[in-house]
């Protein structure tokens, strides 16, 4: 497997300090360099990671892991090794089976040597508390995961969850705002957030301004059937997006970024 850069968009500044260009081959510190963060963040800067089939499918048979490819998977390790916080909805959570992040001793040390804690954290947006307290997701683990919620939340649920360890924070309301997130990722001094779906999430920080930047893997399947899309919301918000790059994989997968235009 080799990604090749078949487009990038930089600015003369960083074309200039750039060791990637156009037509060249990537190893793994060449893509940690594209996907890297801004630097000195004063807020949470956002970054959803999707994959999606040729036809606009976000899920084949099921599962979004169904369009997963080898560059796929390459480029979803290197993007949890860079961010603080994995932001998903419980939906996601629960379909995908999540565990906690598990990061090799080497991966550990060099976010340690950037400045990361060595593994980051797990964020759950859950506004009814549905997160199993013996799921893999507060048992597989190494940091506790943080359980976002709000007050309609089942107490019970809430209870059982901070009794096998997870944070759990209750909002006022019925519902989990994106004002709610941010401000929750922010007081945990999370800056550099990757969120990971489900479309009902990225739906939600896309309507409120609050994505940032967009990465998305197109597989080279067609899907057909009646999957939905990467994002839904009540109503439909325009949101001009800048290509950052497209990289290409041999066996016709396209990895995609786009940032929100200032």
């Amino acid at each position: 497997m080799q990604l090749l850069d078949i487009g990038t968009y930089f600015t003369s500044e960083q074309a200039a300090e750039s060791a990637s260009t156009v037509g060249s081959i990537l190893d793994d510190d060449a893509v940690r360099d594209l996907y890297a963060y801004p630097a000195d963040l004063g807020r949470p800067w956002i970054r959803t990671n999707f994959v999606a089939s040729i036809d606009g499918s976000v899920t084949a048979n099921g599962k979004s892991a169904g369009l997963g490819t080898p560059a796929d998977a390459r480029l979803f390790g290197i993007l949890r090794e860079l961010c603080d916080a994995v932001l998903v909805g419980a939906g996601t959570a629960r379909a995908e089976n999540y565990g906690g992040v598990s990061l090799s001793a080497e991966v550990k040390a060099r976010r340690v040597a950037n400045g990361l804690a060595p593994i980051p954290t797990i964020v759950v947006v859950t506004a009814s508390g549905s997160i199993d307290a013996d799921s893999r997701l507060v048992t597989d683990t190494e940091v506790r995961p943080v359980v976002l919620t709000s007050a309609a939340a089942d107490s019970s649920k809430v209870a059982a969850l901070r009794s096998a360890g997870a944070t759990v924070i209750e909002v006022s309301g019925e519902s989990v705002s994106t004002e709610d997130i941010v401000e929750t990722l922010s007081n945990h001094g999370f800056r550099r957030i990757l969120c990971e779906g489900g479309p009902g999430l990225f739906g939600q920080l896309a309507s409120d301004g609050a994505a940032d930047d967009l990465c998305l893997t197109i597989s080279p399947m067609l899907v057909a059937g009646e999957a939905g899309r990467i994002a839904h919301s009540a109503g439909a918000s325009d949101t001009p997006m800048q290509r950052a790059h497209v990289l290409a994989d041999a066996d016709g997968t396209l990895l995609t970024r786009w940032v929100r235009r200032p």
